[in-house]
């Protein structure tokens, strides 16, 4: 008799046609025991990195007995983007044209984190403008409130909730629409810049914003009528991708993840920055430490948001938008141009006809850049998925000598393997969801 193992009680001799095994019998749960310690079922799957539901170029590496998921890997690095390295050859203000293109779905959070840091650097914190601090948090917390939208989105997509899909894009659409009326761009704006912003808010922008204030304040129920207390959606992502607190604080892991464990942890209240301890706002939490307490912290924030963004609009009052050192401050006299988006001409001819000295400033910004004394800080900020940073160093040079950020995408998949071992294939699909990655952070 063959078989594919050895037990306690066989013994095993080579013959030409193989290993030839002798059972003597023996206990019946020994040969239980040495059929589950058997390999034959587990097999290894890829899962990406081209799959819908892995949010980008993301691949994991799974072992499944039958159904169950035994171990589960993370393999990055698919974007290969570079752009941490990509900074090093830049001046400090052209580095905003990269890092907005880090997590494509937050660019102003990874603009202003860049920003704070580098004006940490310059010791200009307390010059920059009233005005560009609260049109900063007015397009973050608007960002905010589009980055929930596609994690529930697609999060509702990848479960067969289609409807939540549609109306989570149809209301992003709106948001981006406000974005590309101020920044002229749907995404990657480099509109924050180092000492305020690019340019003031258009003229209607502050109609247009109360406009989706009123539009969103309607929608947002929607969003509780179809999945919140739906009994399938609940079924779907209870006690599903578990992490409690303990997990959250090995792993590192930030944002809706550790508030749903119950903790109250937002660099907004714990650590304010752009002003954000003179407004009011709540900080949602739930006990859950599941994908559910996620979905729910999610649509409460973007309540939240909503909040916040009203109170911007109270607060705008005239003023410039940008650091009145002028050997700092990037042009911020835009217009519309038959090239687009550029200078304001009339701007130009001030320049280049009655001063010297401005032209030479102008001329030395836009070619070399300004110089940010030596030195080495770290800004972070509450970004949709959680604590980002940015850890700058300068050499005292016109371009940055390093710059590494803490993007709470890499931090966050560190927890996929807690997550989803012991769970079913299918589960790892909502896990992945609850995390919400997005690989433009992740393979900066």
């Amino acid at each position: 008799m063959t078989a594919p193992h050895a037990t306690p009680s066989a013994s095993a001799r080579e013959t030409t046609e193989g290993t030839v095994y002798t059972v003597t019998g023996g206990d019946w749960d020994e040969v239980v025991a040495a059929a589950a310690k058997a390999d034959d079922e587990r097999i290894i799957v890829n899962m990406g990195p081209q799959h819908p539901s892995t949010h980008g170029v993301l691949r994991l590496i799974l072992e499944i007995d039958g159904e169950t998921v035994t171990e589960a890997r993370c393999g990055i690095g698919y974007l290969h983007t570079g752009i941490e390295k990509n900074l090093e050859f830049r001046n400090w203000t052209q580095g905003t044209t990269f890092v907005t293109r880090m997590d494509y779905l937050t660019p102003f959070y990874n603009e202003a984190a860049y920003c704070l840091g580098v004006e940490k650097l310059l010791g200009i914190e307390d010059q920059i403008p009233d005005r560009a601090t609260v049109i900063r948090v007015l397009l973050m917390e608007l960002n905010r409130l589009s980055s929930h939208l596609v994690a529930i989105a697609t999060g509702g997509m990848e479960l067969g909730a289609t409807t939540i899909m549609i109306y989570g894009f149809r209301d992003r659409e709106l948001i981006l629409d406000i974005f590309e009326l101020v920044t002229g761009l749907r995404m990657n704006h480099a509109f924050i810049r180092p000492g305020g912003l690019a340019q003031d808010l258009p003229p209607g922008a502050v109609d247009q914003i109360r406009a989706l204030l009123k539009t969103m304040r309607k929608n947002l129920p929607e969003y509780d009528k179809l999945a919140t207390g739906n009994p399938i959606f609940k079924a779907r992502l209870q006690d599903v991708g578990y992490l409690d607190l303990a997990g959250c604080m090995a792993l590192g892991v930030t944002g809706p993840i550790l508030r749903a464990t119950g903790l109250p942890h937002d660099l907004r209240k714990t650590d304010p920055y752009c002003g954000y301890e003179t407004y009011d706002f709540e900080v949602p939490t739930a006990d859950t430490c599941d994908a559910y307490g996620r979905f729910l912290i999610r649509l409460e924030e973007m309540r939240q948001s909503l909040r916040i963004v009203e109170q911007c609009l109270e607060r705008l009052e005239p003023g410039p938008v940008m650091v009145a050192d002028k050997k700092i401050a990037w042009p911020a006299q835009l217009a519309l141009g038959p090239d687009g988006l550029g200078n304001s001409l009339d701007h130009i001819k001030n320049i280049m006809g009655t001063s010297m000295e401005a032209l030479i400033h102008h001329f030395k910004l836009v070619t070399e850049g300004f110089r940010v004394p030596p030195g080495q800080t770290y800004a972070a900020i509450e970004s949709p998925k959680g604590e980002l940073g940015a850890h700058m160093v300068s050499d005292g040079g016109t371009r940055p000598f390093r710059v590494h950020f803490r993007d709470p995408s890499f931090t966050n998949l560190q927890a996929v393997a807690a997550m989803c071992e012991g769970g079913q294939v299918a589960d790892v699909i909502v896990a992945v969801a609850s995390i919400d990655p997005v690989m433009g952070g992740v393979d900066r």
